[in-house]
């Protein structure tokens, strides 16, 4: 018996999702648990594999194609098996479309006179009034009362007729060209119209042509393309229009000395313990905030939820977009601990398979463009936290260090917090106690 394939339900958020691609085509045999098609959602791309066994009858929802959750996407049963009841009649790919009904056919013009010149025109009162409000000339109209009488329902028929259509222009005259002419003209795609020539076009005007202007005309290309938004990319534009129209937000930039954390780093890297940046900021941003819960809290309605626990999120790029899964409990992870998690993290959401408990729950969010050479920038405040922290890159400065000019290496953070319970104080605050403890890291052991 056939069985109907589902939009499955990834998440309690997800409403719909898109078939990114189709892992077996119509009339392929299909095993249970085989992968069958795969799904993008809002947040990352998953491979759905067949709940049954059999030959794949019908795709409902092309690859591209969105669907509701638990909406029909495909049927699979056996060859030859009537699915239509199942599924609904669905054209076949590739199928013409049914031919469009022919119009009904139009009114005949009556631009001609309806009776002779000087004919004396039989019409009623009513015609002859109509007649005149429309401006209708009674000897164009033909009369289909006694006599030929023209009746009001005639003048009313007459109007109602479509105007004769206007003649044709004349053809525009074909250039002459030999045979070879035309031949090398369609090759190269060149209008015979544009090759001047002395009476018939010859294959050497055509060669002339040519190298006057240096080439065969190329096709221009399109100078504007329109391509549908994927589901990730629609979901990035949603939550960030409501992160923008949630939050009433301030951004605060801050120096960091990054001497001291440059030789931690160093140092661990010498006992074979790599960790980034990224790692070292997660760690130290995660004990901050447990001193600042403020930053680390979120807001429903006209009440402020303080979260006892740091689920931090580390966003990732990724070729069509941007995921931020969380690293949970980090203020109570240690550095090698937390720098593992990101780099699995990172490995699973490029390879499209993080857990969806990895992508909810967060409390606040680290992203870095520091790799690229960003100075400042304002990040974006995921929902339903209530701050960011942006990574910036880090560059050799001359700076004044203890009344000597010296050269040292800074990076700025760019903090957005949410100012409907974060004050700018409390802010500049926790910048100033993440600066400390990256300035000297030791406080980290105390």
């Amino acid at each position: 018996m056939a069985k109907v394939i589902v939009m499955p339900k990834l998440g309690l958020t997800m409403t719909e999702g898109t078939v990114s691609k189709w892992l077996k085509a119509e009339g392929d045999a299909v095993k249970e648990g085989e992968p069958l098609f795969e799904v993008e959602t809002d947040k990352l791309t998953n491979t759905i594999e067949a709940s049954a066994s059999g030959t794949l009858l019908k795709i409902a929802v092309p690859a591209g194609g969105e669907a509701k959750c638990l909406d029909p996407v495909a049927v699979i049963g056996e060859p030859g098996e009537d699915v239509s009841a199942l599924i609904g009649v669905i054209p076949a790919a590739g199928a013409a479309a049914p031919a469009p009904a022919a119009p009904a056919a139009a009114a005949p013009a009556a631009s001609a006179p309806a009776r002779a010149p000087g004919e004396r025109v039989l019409a009623s009162p009513a015609a002859k009034k109509l007649a005149r409000e429309l401006g209708i000339d009674l000897a164009l109209v033909p009369g289909t009362g006694p006599k030929g009488r023209v009746t009001e329902d005639d003048v009313k028929n007459f109007k109602s007729a479509p105007p004769p259509a206007p003649p044709a222009p004349p053809a525009e005259p074909a250039v002459k060209a030999s045979p070879l002419a035309a031949k090398v003209a369609a090759d190269i795609g060149l209008d015979l119209k544009d090759v001047p020539a002395h009476g018939r076009v010859l294959a050497a005007d055509i060669l002339a042509a040519v190298q006057k202007g240096g080439s065969a005309p190329a096709e221009e290309a399109p100078r504007e393309e329109t391509v549908p938004m994927s589901g990730m990319r629609k979901a990035i534009a949603r939550n960030m229009l409501n992160s923008h129209m949630t939050s009433p937000t301030v951004t605060f930039n801050l120096g960091i000395d990054m001497t001291e954390l440059k030789r931690l780093r160093e140092q661990l890297k010498g006992e074979e313990i790599k960790v980034s940046y990224t790692d070292i900021l997660v760690k130290v941003v995660a004990v901050a905030l447990t001193e600042f819960p403020l930053l680390n809290c979120s807001v429903e309605d006209n009440k402020i939820i303080y979260k006892h626990y740091v689920n931090m999120g580390v966003a990732v790029a990724l070729d069509n977009g941007l995921v931020v899964p969380n690293i949970p409990d980090a203020d109570k992870k240690s550095l090698t601990e937390i720098s593992a998690e990101v780099k699995e993290l990172a490995k699973l959401a490029r390879e499209g398979g993080l857990p969806m408990d990895r992508l909810k729950g967060g409390t606040f969010t680290i992203t870095n463009l520091g790799m690229y050479g960003i100075e400042s920038f304002t990040p974006i405040i995921n929902q339903p936290e209530v701050a960011i922290l942006g990574v910036n890159t880090m560059e050799d400065k001359v700076v004044v260090v203890d009344g000597e000019i010296c050269v040292r290496p800074i990076m700025n953070l760019s903090l957005t917090a949410d100012h409907r319970v974060v004050d700018g104080s409390v802010a500049a605050q926790f910048l100033q106690r993440v600066k400390k403890l990256m300035e000297k890291p030791a406080l980290l052991l105390a």
